[in-house]
């Protein structure tokens, strides 16, 4: 009996041990259907991810790109970010205007990601920046010829195509600044629109109550109030508003503006960062982006795009600095002012960065304000490129100097600016080449001043400091992380 009991008791536990070996193989049967299910969906997914942004995104070819462009830069990459005005696909319920409206780049930035992967910097361009806009391809194959004093915004409708031609600014940027623009993005107001939407909203601050008559000078009336003085949350139509707005604050200049849109670019990769890089996050932004959205062929992709967002993750809002181009006014518009802004230039394509400068800048020597009352003299323009001598003589009435006149010199093969000066006149002579960063001065027989333009003469060139008007490049500027409501207008 004791060893019928034994057998039974030990069958009765091999029986349980097999149903529990039978149960675990049943439970990694279900495991391994279960994670090859997840793994279907989850590529399943990725495709679909894949083919639906991959629709999104709308691309412009590089035949428009010039075929002299800059050597790439030691490190880093440069991204040209534009804001189109455009008024097609249903943009003109937001901004107003045409519907045929090929548009002008309303805003526009070229960023710098430092090789590091730790620092960037923006660079905005004032739209009426007077620069060369050179050859941009038309639809019909043919270019069009170098256009001089033009206005930056102009660049993006040159080309008159429905995409504008981004390539126009593009090139454009790449020969102001020397540098070569690895990727172009444009989105117009449809998208930036949905990406503020997308973040439930941007944090932002309004200096002054501000009315629908600032919005639209046209109106011919304050109207309602559309923001009240302070912080507050705007999304969609409101934030379109909010960069969009110049009149009402400060001097009511496109200067101000772009302090503004600095500051709203900062609050909105702060609010992105604080909701954190996540599918819940990044999918409805990255939805609401590629639906209206231009991009260059080389970044019309998915996983090039999200290669690139993941790649700014890891810079600090610290690290994160938005300056704009050495600038004056020049009557109506707004010069490059020269050398800052080629110093910047070349730090931005050593990939050195910005803050050690900022933070301690180099005392500049006081340098005495040139005027030319009661001082006659006569330019010439020794290139081939037109206008030049219009331009400076500008620059010379707004230093009080009395232009005799201005036209073509003998010949127009001059590399560099001279200014010729008649007996007892040396002195005048050297003030007047103060205007002329690297200019020589000659001596003559015959009486007067004169200045001959060489090929190192820029429009907007002026060697006194003294009569500056914008931030030099070797400013702080703004971070990401700054307070939004501080520093916001100009004038």
């Amino acid at each position: 009996m004791p060893d019928r009991r034994a057998r039974d008791a030990g069958s009765r536990a091999e029986g349980r041990a097999a149903r529990r070996r039978q149960a675990r193989r049943g439970k990694a049967r279900i495991a391994g259907t279960t994670a090859l299910a997840l793994l279907v969906l989850l590529t399943a997914g990725v495709g679909w991810l894949y083919f639906h942004f991959s629709g999104n995104i709308d691309t412009f070819g590089a035949d428009g790109l010039s075929k002299d462009r800059p050597q790439a830069s030691a490190g880093g990459q440069n991204v040209l970010v534009i804001g189109s005005d455009a008024r097609t696909g249903g943009n003109d319920r937001l901004g107003g205007g045409r519907k045929d409206d090929v548009g002008r780049s309303d805003t526009a930035f070229l960023l710098h990601v430092y090789d590091d992967s730790k620092h960037a910097v923006a660079v905005s361009f004032p739209r009426d920046t007077l620069v060369d806009i050179p050859p941009c391809k038309l639809p019909d194959g043919s270019w069009t010829a170098t256009r001089h004093e033009a206005m930056f915004n102009a660049a993006f409708s040159v080309g008159g195509t429905a995409q504008g031609n981004p390539a126009c600014t593009q090139n454009t940027v790449e020969k102001l600044t020397g540098l070569r623009v690895d990727h172009t993005v444009v989105v117009d107001f449809k998208g930036f629109s949905a990406m503020t939407e997308a973040v439930g909203g941007v944090p932002v601050c309004v200096p002054k109550d501000l009315y629908q008559g600032d919005l639209n000078p046209n109106r011919g009336s304050r109207g309602k109030r559309i923001f009240r003085e302070g912080e507050q949350t705007v999304s969609g139509q409101r934030a379109l508003d909010y960069v969009r707005i110049r009149h009402g604050i400060g001097d009511g200049s496109d200067i101000g503006r772009i302090k503004r849109q600095q500051a709203f670019v900062g609050s909105l990769i702060k609010k992105i960062k604080e909701k954190g890089f996540s599918p819940t996050t990044l999918l409805p932004l990255a939805d609401a982006a590629t639906e209206s959205m231009t991009v260059d062929e080389e970044l019309g992709t998915p996983k090039k795009m999200v290669d690139f967002a993941m790649s700014l993750k890891d810079i600090d809002l610290e690290n994160t600095r938005f300056v704009t181009v050495p600038w004056r006014y020049q009557g109506s518009r707004v010069a490059v002012v020269h050398p800052d802004a080629d110093e910047l230039w070349a730090d931005l394509k050593a990939d050195r960065t910005l803050d050690k400068d900022a933070e301690s800048p180099s005392p500049k020597p006081s340098v005495k304000p040139v005027s030319g009352k009661g001082v006659e003299v006569t330019v010439y323009n020794g290139t081939t490129t037109a206008g030049l001598a219009a331009s400076a003589a500008n620059m010379l009435r707004s230093h009080h100097y009395t232009v005799a006149g201005s036209g073509n010199a003998a010949t127009q093969q001059h590399t560099s600016t001279v200014v010729t000066h008649g007996p007892g006149e040396a002195s005048r002579a050297k003030d007047l080449a103060a205007l002329f960063p690297g200019a020589t001065v000659e001596g003559s027989d015959s009486p007067g001043l004169s200045v001959t333009l060489g090929a190192d003469y820029r429009p907007g060139q002026d060697g006194d400091s003294s009569q500056g008007g914008g931030k030099s490049a070797r400013d702080k500027g703004r971070s990401a992380a700054d307070d939004p409501c501080a520093d916001l207008s100009y004038g």
